[in-house]
């Protein structure tokens, strides 16, 4: 049997998403690990930051080293990976004003963002007889597994990307509500939140002929943009009884956004163009999510360019797509000397279901990995719809989604989420010094582990997670994502 670990944390020093609790959440794992677990210190990964003399934590880089977990792992091996950082809920790229389509990633230092279906093929790689338990101290993290079970947790089926097939009935002390005071606003449900807070804006801003009669299109580029402005907003908001300094560990999308402005030097881009823009900026390096997306909208490109007057069927699809997307991708094959070549990490990905690639929702299964003998082809800058490989049909997605219930019953993964995929994780400071800012979920967890002698099982844990947050006066519901199996098992059995 070996223990292997990767632990990442991101602080985002000298940034607009700079935390202050990340770093010091690792070193505290990091001797859990060793102390209590009996992990070897060379069998220790670790990606931080603030030190130079680590391996940074760039998308890549936090790749690499999940591959290198996984790689080779065979029964028995117990593997582990805990992550602070911000989260984030990046939106679908459409103008359509009803979107409920998200995916939850992880933000690396780089904004080279990890998603929710990564994860889900890590983890669909483990074989029977080893654990794979994933921390994630971050916001939206319930959702981080895509397709997970959920043992504990309120997910959201608005925009969440998680599957509840019966959840196993969780103690009552698990689904206890924190306290608020009175004008701080409740994170409940997506729908009950979020919905009923954008709503307000939005209705006023239609009263006030901002928003009324608008096509989806104008919707794409004015409304539905604020819309997101609004989600930061409301994501910013960390409701909590207590004397630390609290901040959220929510990315928000504008401030994504803003990086990578300034990444890129290009000052037009919007919500519609981020996928595209990952691609641009990392390439064969990007997430699978994201080559599945520029592959499927090159298809929908040389679709328009065949079927435009044949109602061929495919618009319902590719007409989600916002014309930012479309722009973007298009204005950057006109400035590749070689269409074929940029595209290529993107046209080699094999997609089952193309509606999956465009949205966090639902997804049906297999989005990443190779495609057998599909190559880009007609790329140039003449024609750049014309592009090659696997197509893909509703018969495979519905094979896929079978597979994908499959996937749910047999999950060898263990996620432990800080909360919610539509809530905030906090980021905490009781006394203002940098040294003792903390996690709030992985605070906890030291407390929890500090304070039981024995073995924990991960149900248990997940309860007494919530039972002390709630304590503390946060109002972030941690959650356990596993299959009945493992929700019975010794917390890093």
């Amino acid at each position: 049997m070996v223990k292997r670990a990767v632990l990442v944390a991101c602080n985002y020093p000298g940034s607009k998403a700079e935390l202050q609790g990340c770093i010091n959440d690792v070193n505290r794992i990091h001797k859990t690990l060793i102390e209590r677990f009996g992990f070897s210190k060379s069998d220790i990964n670790v990606l931080v930051d603030t030190d130079s003399s680590y391996t940074q934590p760039t998308g890549a880089n936090i790749r690499s080293a999940l591959e290198k977990l996984v790689a080779n792992t065979k029964p028995g091996d117990v593997l582990f990976f805990h992550y602070s950082g911000h989260g984030v809920r990046v939106p679908a790229e459409t103008g359509q004003s009803d979107d409920t389509g998200y995916d939850e990633c992880i933000v690396p230092s780089d904004m080279n963002l990890i998603t929710d279906d990564d994860f889900r093929e890590l983890v669909d790689r483990i074989p029977a007889g080893a654990t794979f338990t994933l921390i994630s101290d971050s916001c939206h993290s319930g959702g981080l597994v895509n397709n997970a079970k959920e043992q504990i947790g309120e997910s959201s089926k608005q925009g969440g990307s998680v599957a509840v097939p019966a959840p196993a009935p969780a103690p009552a002390s698990t689904k206890a509500p924190a306290k608020k005071p009175a004008g701080k606003r409740e994170l409940g449900g997506f729908a009950e939140g979020l919905k009923s807070f954008v709503s307000g804006k939005m209705h006023g801003a239609s009263e006030d002929g901002g928003a009324a009669g608008m096509s989806d299109s104008a919707l794409g580029n004015g409304a539905h943009q604020h819309l997101y402005k609004e989600q930061d907003e409301y994501f910013q908001n960390v409701p909590y009884e207590g004397e630390a300094h609290v901040r959220s560990r929510s990315l928000p999308v504008s401030t994504l956004l803003e990086i990578l402005k300034e990444k890129t030097g290009r000052d037009d881009l919007d919500v519609g163009a981020i996928r595209p823009t990952l691609f641009h900026m990392f390439r064969e390096h990007s997430s699978n999510k994201v080559k599945a997306f520029v592959k499927v909208m090159m298809h929908g490109m040389h679709d328009d360019n065949d079927d435009q007057n044949k109602g061929s069927g495919h618009h319902d699809i590719r007409g989600a797509v916002g014309a930012l997307a479309h722009r973007f991708l298009k204005h950057k094959l006109d400035e590749e000397d070689n269409a074929d070549d940029y595209l290529k990490p993107a046209m080699e990905m094999e997609v089952v279901d193309r509606k999956a690639a465009y949205a966090g929702g639902k997804a049906a299964g297999k989005i990443g990995g190779k495609a057998g003998g599909g190559k880009p082809g007609g790329a140039g800058k003449a024609n750049a719809g014309k592009a090659g490989g696997s197509n893909a049909g509703g018969k495979a997605e519905s094979k896929e989604e079978k597979k994908s219930m499959v996937s749910v019953i047999k999950d060898l993964g263990i996620l432990i989420s800080g909360c919610q995929s539509h809530e905030t994780s906090a980021d905490a400071n009781p006394t203002g010094k940098e040294g003792d800012a903390y996690g709030a979920m992985s605070n906890a967890l030291q407390t929890i582990l500090s304070q039981q002698k024995g073995p924990i099982t991960n149900h248990e844990l997940v309860s007494k997670l919530r039972e002390a947050l709630q304590k503390q006066g946060f109002s972030q519901h941690p959650g356990l994502y596993c299959n009945d199996e493992n929700a019975s098992r010794p917390f890093i059995c």
